[in-house]
């Protein structure tokens, strides 16, 4: 899953059964899961295996990248570390050159001194705890919004500091079922993180934008890093003492493939869901919010796409800025369809009509959720507008690098209208070594086309009244004529060449600054969200935030016989399912596996997202698979089940009954994009890399057979 707030429910009611296939499960509970439904469909594991702060257990294999963009698994005593190719995408752009092609060419370290820096840090869960009683006894319903966050975050703060003691560990406290529970969590996170392979895009991403979230897709989608630690095995920054860091588990790799029905789980760290999201939240998000997305996203697209066919500089330069843009532009467009066509409006005003009649037949009821069902129908209402505002700032105004760059100025502008020398000249030497990172993947060109298509947009879809007289004055000056507009800026601006940037720094001035026209257009439309527009969405979120807490209150009571699963909020969860076939409409059913037979069939030499490497055209075409074929003699390439993931589940280990790696998690199914939203149970499938088609390719294509000797091979 590419894809950017409620918990578990009832752990103190009776636990009924559960369907397999869907919840998003904190490990700490998984005692308290139906653990007997479980075994049932094939798991062999105990509840310790699972998840244990005392032993090791696959929790321990499992590690967050960054912050959660997504995850990765540890499939080697010697801290190498599986995830998929578009997470490594940004690390494999960043050190791609046109001598250096790695993104077309793909990267294979054959040994440890080749690895390269990756940029990023990883994060390994050391234990979870509830909370709850001790910040909700700091609670109570007359507090304001205000109130309420700064007493959450006061007690916050305090069992943070008392659960890191004198350790250098990462303790964070997250709110669940929108501030109904709380939970601490302990992290060890290492920073120094290597890359040590990937594939051609031509197979880490075949399929391209077109085969995204399609099934059925036969993408090789898998990037291999290592985590490394100091001489005790602690986290480190980087440094060539670093040692490989030898884990406390590290997955088994199965080479003996899935078939129909097979127990699959998935550990990692998903983004976010919105299942409890009422209707006028639907009506919003159909109406508003997700239209914007597609509308100023494709926008951009086409000009990055424009100007990356006429040259392999930029085409290396704007690839992982793309491949970011488009995920999320196709998933918009996908749930939208999806929303509509399952009728999620319809299923979620039935669930409020239920629980507002539960409400009216006792008195303490309906003293307690008065107004928390109205609530989400003026809150949405009275944030529509706005909302759009907050969208078309960061998603228009902002996308134009140079504005957004520019923004980092303001910093500078203020302490050279000031005395503090010593800080002004720290802050220049800090946006100076920041200029070769910026200006590496920078293209002029493309950048001064979206500012101009973005302004556009601003202009035409905020309505008059909300957009600053500064910006309005401007476009009336041109005449409407954006180009223009945008031609002058650009010619004009320190902020679009790095030259003039450097230049500026040698002698900088707060009113070269303040005059700037790309400076004038960050400072005037983001003064004007924060001064005009930022108060009604925090004045609005106070009626809102007591809604969506008492209505997830509600529904757990209202429904206490049952369980409810909780929204995502990238915190380790494991999800069970089966390996499982569908049938996407009518007189059409998706088998569950797919072949490398389906890659030659696919093959299209004119078309970039579905060119086939020719060494890997011959190892297909000869049936070169060695110990990777399964029982037919066949490469199983991806393959799907009916597993709850979303995004910052990409990367996400597949794990069979006996807890062996049999896969990588990488997309969800197009027929199924409202899942999210509303998880539904006979459609929504994981598509994830087989773990012999990855084993295939470092070995039989790459030739890094090394790495897999590290690995334990289970037959």
């Amino acid at each position: 899953m590419k894809k950017i707030t409620l918990l578990l429910a009832g752990f103190i009611l009776a636990f009924a059964p559960v369907k397999a296939d869907e919840g998003m499960w904190l490990p700490m509970f998984v005692k308290r899961l139906n653990y007997v439904d479980m075994q049932k469909q094939g798991l062999q594991l105990t509840p310790e295996e699972i998840y244990s702060v005392n032993n090791s257990s696959l929790k321990d294999a499992i590690v967050r990248l960054g912050r959660g963009f997504c995850t990765g698994e540890i499939i080697s005593d010697q801290g190498l570390m599986l995830t998929n190719h578009h997470c490594g995408f940004g690390v494999i752009q960043e050190n791609s050159t046109e001598e250096n092609n790695y993104l077309d060419n793909g990267f294979w370290a054959m040994k440890k001194s080749d690895e390269l820096p990756a940029g990023f840090s990883v994060s390994f869960l050391v234990r979870m705890e509830d909370v709850s009683e001790a910040v909700n006894a700091e609670l109570n319903e007359e507090m304001t919004l205000e109130e309420r966050n700064k007493a959450i975050k006061m007690i916050s703060d305090s069992l943070e500091k008392e659960a890191k003691g004198d350790t250098e560990y990462d303790v964070e406290v997250k709110s669940f079922y929108d501030g109904n529970e709380f939970y601490l969590f302990v992290y060890e996170t290492f920073p120094d993180v290597r890359l040590v392979g990937a594939p051609p895009s031509s197979i880490g991403k075949f399929g391209g934008d077109t085969d995204n979230w399609m099934w059925p897709r036969h993408t090789g989608d898998f990037t291999l890093f290592r985590v490394y630690a100091d001489k005790d095995n602690k986290p480190a920054a980087y440094s060539e003492d670093n040692k490989p860091y030898t884990p406390k588990h590290s997955l088994p790799v199965s080479l003996k493939g899935v078939k129909e029905g097979d127990f699959s789980m998935i550990f990692g760290y998903p983004g976010s869901t919105d299942r409890y999201l009422t209707s006028a939240g639907i009506k919003y998000e159909l109406e508003t919010r997700q239209p914007s997305y597609v509308k100023l996203r494709r926008q951009v697209l086409d000009i990055y796409e424009q100007e990356m066919a006429k040259s392999d500089k930029v085409r290396l330069q704007y690839a992982s800025k793309h491949a970011s843009i488009s995920n999320y532009w196709k998933y918009f467009k996908g749930q939208s369809a999806g929303l509509k066509r399952l009728k999620v409006y319809d299923k979620k005003k039935a669930t409020e009509d239920q629980l507002a009649a539960w409400i009216a037949k006792d008195e303490a009821r309906k003293e307690l959720y008065a107004g928390v069902l109205e609530g989400f129908e003026t809150g949405y209402a009275n944030m529509t507008e706005v909302n759009k505002i907050a969208i078309y700032l960061n998603e228009a105004i902002f996308r134009t690098e140079a504005v957004r760059y520019s923004r980092q100025f303001s910093s500078l502008k203020k302490l050279l209208e000031g005395d503090d020398e010593e800080a002004t000249k720290a802050e220049i030497e800090k946006l100076t070594s920041g200029l070769d990172a910026h200006y590496k993947d920078y293209s002029k060109v493309i950048d001064q086309q979206v500012f101009a298509a973005m302004l556009q947009a601003y202009h035409e879809d905020i309505d008059a009244s909300n957009q600053p007289e500064a910006i309005k004055s401007m476009i009336s000056k041109y005449k409407g004529d954006y180009k223009k507009l945008a031609a002058d800026a650009f010619a004009k601006t320190i902020f679009a060449d790095k030259e003039k940037t450097a230049a500026f720094l040698e002698k900088p001035s707060a009113k070269k600054i303040d005059k700037d026209p790309i400076y004038m257009v960050m400072k005037e439309v983001f003064n004007h969200y924060m001064d005009n527009v930022r108060p009604t969405i925090i004045a609005e979120n106070e009626g809102l935030s007591r809604s969506k807490r008492l209505f997830a209150k509600g529904l757990r009571e209202m429904n206490s016989d049952k369980v409810y699963a909780p929204d995502a909020n990238s915190t380790m969860r494991f999800t069970y399912g089966q390996i499982k076939e569908y049938y996407p409409r009518d007189a059409v059913k998706y088998d569950l596996v797919t072949t490398a037979e389906g890659i030659l069939e696919k093959e299209d030499a004119t078309n970039h997202e579905f060119v086939v490497p020719e060494k890997l055209k011959t190892l297909i075409q000869n049936k070169d698979y060695g110990q990777y074929a399964d029982e037919n003699g066949d490469l199983i390439v991806n393959f799907i089940s009916n597993n709850d993931i979303t995004g910052g589940n990409s990367g996400s280990p597949m794990i069979n009954g006996n807890g062996e790696l049999i896969g990588t998690a990488f997309d969800g199914n197009w027929e199924a994009m409202s899942g999210d939203i509303a998880f539904e149970t006979e459609l929504q499938r994981t598509i994830g890399v087989d773990i012999r088609y990855t084993l295939f390719i470092i070995d039989k294509y790459a030739g890094a057979g090394h790495l897999i000797e590290e690995m334990n091979l289970v037959k």
